[in-house]
């Protein structure tokens, strides 16, 4: 091996390059690194074992490539870095932010201890068994819709109540349908509901 093949093994170790194309079905990407570009190369993930993380590349993305014996057609790409047209989402210490290309973002404000997810237009959450919301205070601010209601420690309403189909019962009385008795027309009172 002479000199310059050593050099160029030696210079391809660590690269940076700008990701040109990726395979989303073959997990695999291709990068433009000092003119040169390399063949399909894989990328390094979160997690790929019992527990499997999905977080492709993007076009545009720089990134740190690290080349087993300087040979690009091997190399990875290890991670992603900062650029003039994909720069960081937030400057501030201690926030902790993830921002998606359709708008949405989530952050977390370790300053405030305050989550943020916001931008988004559906949350689903599925749960075979229960979801606890262990805290003082929910507040929802729009519309609340639910199937089925138990209210186990009471509580107070405000505003008008409408109520459509089937029966309310209170303390065993139907409120819709139920009867008095001793009714008679003038100043008398009720008897108590049935």
């Amino acid at each position: 091996m002479n000199s310059n093949e050593f050099d160029r093994l030696l210079n391809n170790l660590i690269r940076i390059g700008t990701v040109v194309d990726v395979d989303h079905s073959r997990f695999l990407a291709r990068v433009v690194t000092g003119g040169n570009t390399t063949g399909w190369i894989r990328w390094c993930v979160q997690r790929a074992g019992d527990a499997k993380t999905w977080w492709p590349l993007s076009v545009g993305e720089q990134v740190l490539m690290a080349s087993p014996g300087g040979d690009l057609e091997t190399a990875v790409i290890v991670l992603s870095l900062y650029s003039n047209q994909h720069s960081a989402p937030s400057s501030t210490p201690k926030v902790y932010t993830t921002d998606y290309p359709d708008g949405a973002s989530e952050t977390y404000d370790a300053n405030t201890s305050t989550m943020t997810v916001k931008g988004v237009k559906n949350v689903i959450v599925e749960a075979a068994e229960s979801i606890t919301l262990d805290t003082p205070k929910v507040i929802c601010t729009q519309h609340l819709s639910t199937q089925t209601l138990s209210v186990e420690k009471g509580g107070t309403m405000q505003g008008d109540i409408t109520h459509t189909g089937g029966q309310m019962s209170s303390n065993g009385v139907v409120v819709d349908s139920h009867t008095h008795g001793g009714v008679q027309r003038g100043g008398s009172r009720t008897d108590g509901p049935q």
